[in-house]
């Protein structure tokens, strides 16, 4: 049990991430604010992580070799990217202080083992089945009906690893698809908003939640956020409590968001989490007191949480592929607050940075 004895990463550590994406580079500048050095490890030598940070190592996450120094030059471990190998987590953490722990990893990593532990928290989902064949596709697709969406267990984000079927006679094509990987079907949900939760709980114990936001996708990638969410409050206080809940459940050490649904009948249905910041989370840098990657860096080092509290309401665009060529005509605004990631190369889908605008709370908040 988390007891104020819990020992504190005090400023001047130096703490290690894994991944050097966006959020890797976003969570390095929080926490040099706060008097950290960071250390990124990635296997990508242009990780854009590897520009901001004090220390770097760049060597494949099964690298064992590199694993065992990175975990010797370093305080405390934590995580950007969700899918690293749960045995390389587990491996760091017999050397030094992994936060998340390797098992919220491995949880969150296999959609199987996510569902079942929402469901033993009392959280509802989308109806399911789990496909380790064409056979029990096939008897899925009939329990489920059609539209259903066919998934790979792990590995997939941004819409990757999986294919709708909107007739049962597409079995053996969505099989073929994600070639013949071990698979989750999940039943199609009728919803009337997208939202999702950030929530931070620290090694003492300590929880602290973002407000409800509200969320659009385009092809599977996330286009824009709101906050806050436009939501009867009994609906978002229930998307709160779904989110405190899961990360006491987890034992949580850092940042926990998730994704969920709100369908037309008030239900709150949970789709995916994450153990670590989320792109869904970077309006918190312009209008909250304490944004997603500073609370991150306070979590990870047992630092008190700060708060959450929204002082503006904000909408947070993804900047994706040559839309990042727009930067010169955000700039011209100057509400806008741009935030570029540094990537040197410009693809379809890639998120490049993002833009967010604020506004007072008062425009929104009488509704």
């Amino acid at each position: 049990m988390s007891t104020e004895s819990t020992p504190v990463i005090p400023p001047g550590s130096t703490i290690g991430i894994l991944g050097g994406g966006q959020l890797g580079r976003m969570t390095a500048l929080a926490a040099a604010r706060l008097g950290y050095r960071c250390h990124i490890y990635c296997p990508e030598p242009d990780a854009p992580a590897f520009a901001v940070a004090a220390a770097s190592t760049c060597a494949a996450y099964d690298d064992a070799a590199a694993l065992d120094a990175f975990a010797d030059a370093v305080d405390v471990i934590t995580f950007e990217f969700e899918n690293i190998p749960a045995a390389s987590a587990e491996r760091l953490a017999a050397r030094a202080l992994v936060r998340p722990s390797w098992t919220v990893l491995e949880t969150a990593q296999d959609r199987v083992v996510e569902k079942k532990f929402f469901a033993g928290i009392g959280a509802g989902t989308a109806p399911w089945r789990q496909i380790d064949d064409l056979g029990s596709l096939e008897r899925g697709i009939a329990d489920l009906g059609c539209p259903c969406i066919l998934k790979t267990r792990t590995l997939g984000y941004d819409g990757k690893g999986q294919f709708r079927i909107d007739k049962p006679a597409q079995a053996a094509e969505a099989w073929e698809a994600i070639k013949g990987a071990p698979a989750i079907l999940e039943g199609f949900v009728s919803f009337q908003k997208e939202v999702s939760v950030i929530v931070a709980r620290s090694p003492r114990g300590e929880v602290n939640a973002f407000d409800v936001v509200e969320n659009v996708h385009v092809d599977h990638i996330l286009d824009t956020t709101r906050a806050p969410a436009q939501l009867p409050s009994e609906l978002a206080e229930r998307a709160a409590a779904i989110a405190h809940a899961a990360a006491t459940a987890l034992g949580l050490e850092g940042l926990l968001a998730i994704e969920m649904f709100v369908d037309f009948d008030g239900h709150v249905l949970v789709n995916e989490m994450a153990p670590r910041p989320h792109n869904s989370g970077h309006w918190t840098m312009d209008a909250c007191i304490t944004d997603q990657f500073e609370q991150f860096v306070r979590a990870v080092c047992n630092l008190r949480l700060g708060s959450t509290e929204r002082h503006s309401n904000a909408e947070m665009k993804n900047l994706l592929g040559r839309s990042i060529d727009q930067w010169n005509e955000i700039l011209s605004d100057p509400k806008a607050k741009l935030h570029l990631y540094g990537k040197l190369e410009a693809r379809d889908g890639r998120k490049m940075g993002h833009v967010t605008r604020v506004f007072p709370r008062w425009k929104t908040d009488s509704k």
